[in-house]
């Protein structure tokens, strides 16, 4: 997928955590926001769903659903 510059303003407190975060795991600090990003967003669920054939529209409702739900809290 193609990767597109984007400017973020952070909390300094967040931002140094992201930093020494990504140091620690040896990732740049773009792939630490981007694998935050995906995790919080439920991307490696639905791309796992994805993978196994099309959803019947019952399972894409139901999908939709929880998403909604977890998304409000």
């Amino acid at each position: 997928m193609a990767r597109r510059k984007t400017t973020l303003y952070l909390e300094e407190e967040v931002l140094r955590a992201a930093k020494v975060r990504a140091a620690s795991l040896g990732l740049r600090e773009s792939e630490l926001v981007e694998r935050a990003l995906r995790h919080y967003l439920g991307l490696e669920r639905l791309e796992a769903l994805l993978a196994k054939g099309p959803l019947s529209e019952e399972e894409a409702l139901r999908l939709a659903y929880q998403e909604l739900h977890a998304s409000r809290g």
